[in-house]
C-alpha cells in the first residue's frame, strides 16, 4: 500500500525513532511492503519509517537505478533494522541530496565517504557491510531519518541549496531519498 510521506515542519520527522524489538512478524513485513511501495511509487531511492509516520528504526534503500542520479553507482537492495553506522576515516565528500520529504528542493551535503553498518534485515539476521561513494550517502541520508534530521539540518553553504528546477532545468520535478 503506497503510504502518505511527510513532509519537512511535521514535528514526527524530528523524532529519534525506536528499535524495533520482535523480528520476522506480520507487522514488519506488512510495514516494509509499504515502504517498498511507497518509495517504488514515487521513484526513491530508500525511505524511513518515519517519514510515513512509523516511529520504528526501520530503512529500506537501493533496489535499481535513480532516476534522479543516473550516474550513481549501484546500491544494493536493503533493509536495514536498528542500524548502526561507524565512518571508516574522517574523510567527507559532499553530494547533491534531494528527499521526499523535502519536495522539490536540493542541497549540497558533506557525508563520510566510506563507513560501515550493521543492523538487521527483516527475520533479525545480522547485516555488516562496508559502504562508500553514493551507496554510503544513501545510508546516511535514510539513518538520518531515524534520529530526526533532515539534510537540509546538514547542508553548510546554502548558495548550494535551492530548488531543483532552478539547479537542475531537465531533471524530473520530484526528489528522491
Amino acid at each position: 500500500m503506497i503510504r502518505e510521506v511527510l513532509r519537512m515542519g511535521d514535528p514526527r520527522l524530528l523524532r529519534r525513532a525506536q528499535p524495533v524489538t520482535a523480528f520476522g512478524t506480520p507487522e514488519l513485513a506488512a510495514l516494509i511492503a509499504d515502504m517498498r511501495d511507497t518509495m517504488a511509487a514515487l521513484s526513491g531511492a530508500g525511505l524511513a519509517a518515519p517519514q510515513i509516520g512509523v516511529d520504528l528504526r526501520v530503512v529500506i534503500f537501493g533496489g535499481g537505478p535513480s532516476l534522479r542520479y543516473p550516474d550513481a553507482s549501484a546500491v544494493p537492495d536493503t533493509v536495514l533494522i536498528n542500524p548502526v553506522l561507524s565512518p571508516l576515516s574522517e574523510d567527507e565528500e559532499g553530494g547533491w541530496e534531494g528527499c521526499l520529504s523535502v519536495p522539490g528542493l536540493r542541497g549540497w551535503v558533506p557525508r563520510w565517504a566510506s563507513l560501515r553498518y550493521t543492523g538487521f534485515d527483516t527475520d533479525g539476521a545480522p547485516i555488516d557491510r562496508i559502504a562508500e561513494g553514493f551507496h554510503a550517502r544513501v545510508v546516511q541520508h535514510e539513518c538520518d531519518h531515524l534520529d530526526g534530521i533532515l539534510y537540509p539540518m546538514r547542508v553548510r553553504d546554502f548558495t548550494r541549496f535551492g530548488f531543483t528546477e532552478v539547479l537542475f532545468p531537465g531533471i524530473p520535478a520530484s526528489d528522491d531519498d
